[in-house]
């Protein structure tokens, strides 16, 4: 399951999240009479891919487990406009109180997911895997980077410490590319060494060093598709730098393995939603 490894950090990640909204407590929640129930639905106003639910179910478990949240989509659906999502009944204060919080979990990975069905459609047929990047929200990297799955792209690297990743100044300390790359994969046997190189002579030389994968940076295209002529399946070839929807799909056209951007985590809008009180 996707979500199997995020558990111990989506309830760390929602704690944080209620406790710098709410505070020492909900002042106006608290004019409501504490035995008041109250229903609710949640409706998009927008076309989406829904993601988030696990997030936003937390807020209401650990506000108040009175709370009963029912969905009628899962993560991964693409919903319509004005569609209803999920109903929730329970005490009125926590449903007060963790409105704001939970829509914003919802709504964020909702984004992020929505964004990355874009991409992964634009391509849908050729095949090229659309990967995701470090550049994600502080604290939310796994829950970006879930999204992005569960919208039908794929994962680079998690953090610094998964995936080894040889840039320039890399290799000025290592004093070349052969010698960074045969460092990093006799101390990380069995992971992917990947280079980023600037031109065909750097391209060379990570080849001949027997990088797994070459990073192609803002690269033409055709530096791109010269690229892989000459590598010729001897090493997987990623492609980043500049990339959009609207040239997404004539770099993907150029043989390239993978084509990896940022903009699947950080160019997102927030998905419009409504909690609605009955």
């Amino acid at each position: 399951m996707l979500l199997d490894v995020l558990d111990e950090e989506l309830l760390h990640t929602v704690h944080i999240a209620l406790a710098e909204d709410i505070g020492k407590g909900d002042i106006t929640a608290a004019l409501i009479p504490e035995h008041q129930t109250a229903q609710a639905t949640i409706i998009s106003r927008e076309p989406a891919v829904v993601c988030g639910m696990a997030w936003f179910n937390a807020v209401f478990e650990e506000l108040d487990s009175r709370v009963e949240t029912h969905w009628l989509v899962r993560d991964g659906d693409a919903v319509n406009a004005n569609q209803t999502l999920c109903r929730l009944s329970g005490p009125a204060r926590p449903l007060l109180s963790g409105e704001r919080t939970g829509l914003n979990f919802l709504q964020t990975l909702s984004a992020t997911a929505t964004l990355s069905h874009r991409y992964a459609d634009t391509v849908a047929d050729l095949p090229v895997r659309i990967l995701d990047t470090r550049k994600t929200i502080p604290g939310l990297r796994n829950a970006q980077k879930y999204a992005v799955r569960v919208g039908g792209c794929d994962n680079h690297r998690n953090g610094l410490y998964d995936g080894i990743l040889i840039k320039e100044n890399h290799i000025a300390a290592a004093g070349s590319i052969k010698s960074a790359v045969t460092q990093a994969a006799a101390e990380n046997p069995g992971m992917l060494v990947e280079v980023e190189v600037e031109n065909e002579s750097q391209l060379l030389q990570a080849l001949d060093a027997g990088a797994d994968r070459l990073l192609l940076d803002n690269h033409s295209i055709p530096e791109l598709k010269h690229a892989v002529k000459t590598v010729a399946g001897h090493a997987e070839l990623e492609a980043s730098g500049g990339v959009t929807l609207n040239n997404l799909r004539e770099i993907a056209l150029t043989g390239i393995d993978y084509i990896s951007t940022g903009s699947l985590t950080k160019d997102i809008k927030a998905i419009d939603l409504s909690m609605i009180f009955k």
